[in-house]
């Protein structure tokens, strides 16, 4: 039995942040139910990545909203308003990352929805807060990159403001909820109340800082310095970074320079005995190391780091890494299918609970392709019992 298995959450969100929580709370058991606008259902079946599509709707709708229910309703008519509020009466979690005020236009607050159900898990996702002077711009993870400051931790010290590769503060921003509606679900069980989970992208972002903006604070708010070349990290000494070799890259990490000067029969290195020459002469030592490195193939660089216990690898492609017995041995993906027969290839969750992985091979759901069902359960059953179909 899945630890949350049982438990009904209703997700009104779009996109990434609210999806990407509802996933990791559906992995864990709960049974989650998509409320959907019924022309075009949640945007991001239409945010596409390299214009992939399966079955109508973006690969990326497809990985974010696998194992999922989805109820076609639009909020703003009465009839579907008056249904998603019976849904709302025996739901446990409820979660939205509109804009703020969006849901208070529809009565969907958190204050409305705590009086139709005192026991609901509120979590709500904003770009900024609901105060302050940035509440109402838009909530999109490269403006709250931009904003936060994270744009000067990668890249080279020449380069300029560098965003991370992924949308880290929609995926931040829903792990942080996750977090704090699993703590409020504990205290519900204790105490009976439900509760609301607030967090914010760039608040996420900040949180994930807390390394570098700590010392940032703590140290005459001095502005991070990123390496003239082989950046990996502002705040940490050479030799960290990733190096050419002469057929692929090594990356190297926290490592005493005299050592690896020794190891690597680079004399010049040798000479850094002083550990704050590693900072102090960082991009000079890094220069050394490049020009070194870049004249045997990786593999050899290996055979004689690894033996010596120095931190280092490979620095692998994704064909190279599908190909590896290490990411075999972890099964990290799964197919799931809609009921049509459209069939995916994905990620699984990465939780393991009492040693077993947490599957399931049910896709993402059509646009109201569960409304029937649940609504014909709501007229049929007890409403204490509708949630467990």
């Amino acid at each position: 039995m899945k630890p949350l298995q049982g438990l009904t959450v209703l997700d009104f969100s779009q996109f990434l942040s609210g999806p990407s929580a509802s996933l990791r709370l559906a992995d864990l058991g709960a049974r989650v139910i998509k409320v959907e606008r019924p022309d075009g259902g949640d945007l991001c079946r239409r945010l596409y990545i390299s214009n992939l599509e399966l079955d109508g709707d973006s690969t990326l709708f497809h990985s974010i909203n696998r194992n999922k229910m989805s109820f076609a309703a639009n909020l703003k008519d009465p009839d579907d308003l008056s249904k998603v509020i019976r849904l709302i009466k025996s739901a446990d979690v409820l979660i939205q990352n509109f804009r703020p005020g969006v849901m208070e236009k529809l009565g969907l607050h958190y204050e409305a929805v705590k009086k139709i159900n005192p026991r609901i898990v509120y979590g709500e996702i904003t770009g900024y807060g609901k105060t302050g002077p940035w509440k109402n711009k838009p909530g999109q993870d490269l403006l709250v990159q931009s904003l936060s400051g994270i744009t000067w931790l990668s890249g080279d010290q020449e380069q300029g403001p560098v965003p991370m590769g992924l949308a880290v503060a929609d995926m931040f921003a829903g792990a942080h909820l996750v977090q704090g509606i699993l703590a409020c679900l504990v205290r519900r069980g204790v105490t009976g109340e439900g509760g609301l989970v607030e967090v914010s992208l760039l608040e996420s972002l900040l949180d994930v800082q807390f390394e570098v903006l700590t010392t940032f604070l703590n140290d005459g708010e001095k502005a991070p310095q990123r390496s003239g070349i082989n950046n990996a990290h502002a705040y940490l000494a050479a030799p960290y970074g990733i190096y050419k070799t002469s057929d692929g890259y090594l990356a190297i990490a926290m490592t005493p320079v005299s050592q690896l000067g020794e190891l690597l029969d680079c004399a010049p290195l040798a000479a850094y005995s002083d550990a704050k020459t590693w900072f102090t002469r960082r991009d000079e030592i890094k220069q050394l190391l490049a020009g070194h490195l870049s004249q045997r193939s990786t593999a050899h660089w290996l055979g004689i780091l690894e033996p010596a216990d120095i931190w280092c690898a490979d620095v692998l492609t994704w064909p190279r890494l599908l190909e590896h017995e290490a990411f075999r041995s972890l099964s990290m993906t799964q197919e799931v299918a809609r009921a049509g027969g459209a069939k995916l290839e994905t990620t699984r969750c990465p939780i393991r609970i009492d040693g077993e992985l947490l599957l399931s091979p049910v896709g993402s759901p059509k646009i109201g392709e569960h409304t029937e069902d649940i609504w014909r359960k709501m007229g049929e059953e007890p409403q204490e019992q509708l949630m467990e179909m």
